[in-house]
């Protein structure tokens, strides 16, 4: 199937491009990144109230090379995918990666994880996020800081606040504080604290000033070591906020410690997301000890998986309209 046009749509956010080029790229190599941009009230209104039309989509689309496969991610890329199926029919094969929140028989496929909570006949389900990492690309990471890639690494990925956590002063201090114990309990080890897109610049300048003797910060300019992190490091500190760092790290086979951000208020989505790592024991809560020993659980591929799954039920799916 290399020589499918895949179309993968998104609002461009980093979290699901990672997730449609993770099954994008078990489909083709000729894949067409197009970030959904509406207009209003499109932009702000929920997919399934409005009619959709070629002229509500602000950035162009060349129909000229239409999509075999659309594989959308996310609220504003609902209209793009039902548009596309609205003008080619059973020309394009529609996935949409998490609950759309419409009617499910909208799509050809759903993919979403067991934390959404939703089912159908044509909804597959998966284990955590969607990623595009694959093992070579690990391998091939730039090795950022080589003078410590032979050390043992100690990788804390920081999250930021979202609608379900906070992430303010007083929890900065209480994660602070844990890294300077286990600094002290393993002097050894290197700490390397990695911030993301979502991390408060008030609040990673906190762990710059405070952990400058204990732990190697990136500065949030240099080249990202986080496939760097993925490929060196023993063990990774994670923030509970962010599914998609946890489902890539699950990937590497090796021990994840999540520290728990306070809620703002009480998510049983995300409860049944650390529950379901917790119980396949891909995660544990960061303590006051660090096991490097080899995890049990298995590596978590799932776009590979799901690739297997949906390429079986497209074939089955062309047979029986023949």
């Amino acid at each position: 199937m290399k020589k499918k046009i895949v179309w993968v749509l998104t609002d461009g956010s980093q979290g699901m491009l990672s997730q449609v080029y993770g099954l994008a790229n078990h489909f083709s190599n000729n894949i067409v990144n197009i970030k959904t941009k509406l207009l209003f009230p499109w932009s702000v209104i929920q997919p399934g109230f409005l009619p959709t039309y070629k002229w509500i989509f602000s950035n162009p689309l060349d129909l000229k090379n239409k999509p075999d496969i659309a594989i959308s991610c996310g609220r504003k890329s609902v209209y793009l995918s039902i548009f596309l199926k609205k003008i080619l029919g059973n020309k394009v094969i529609t996935i949409h990666i998490q609950n759309p929140k419409i009617k499910f028989t909208n799509f050809d496929y759903v993919v979403a994880p067991n934390h959404d909570g939703i089912s159908g006949y044509n909804v597959i389900s998966s284990i955590g996020a969607l990623h595009q990492f694959s093992h070579n690309q690990i391998d091939l990471a730039s090795e950022v800081f080589p003078s410590i890639k032979n050390e043992i690494i100690i990788s804390i990925m920081l999250g930021g606040k979202n609608r379900h956590y906070k992430f303010d002063y007083q929890t900065a201090i209480n994660l602070i504080e844990k890294i300077k114990f286990l600094k002290n309990k393993y002097p050894n080890y290197i700490f390397l604290v990695i911030q993301s897109r979502r991390t408060n610049n008030k609040i990673f300048k906190m762990f710059i000033d405070r952990l400058k003797n204990s732990a190697l910060i990136w500065n949030g300019k240099d080249p990202n070591p986080y496939l760097f992190a993925l490929k060196y490091s023993k063990a990774f500190i994670l923030t509970s906020d962010s599914t998609s760092m946890i489902s890539e790290c699950a990937f590497t086979q090796k021990p994840i410690y999540i520290f728990d951000l306070p809620y703002k208020r009480r998510s049983k989505r995300m409860e049944k997301f650390h529950n379901e790592f917790n119980n396949l024991k891909i995660t544990q809560k960061l303590l006051d000890n660090l096991k490097l020993s080899e995890c049990n659980y298995k590596t978590l591929d799932e776009a590979k998986r799901i690739s297997v799954i949906l390429k079986e039920r497209i074939v089955e799916s062309k047979n029986e309209s023949r």
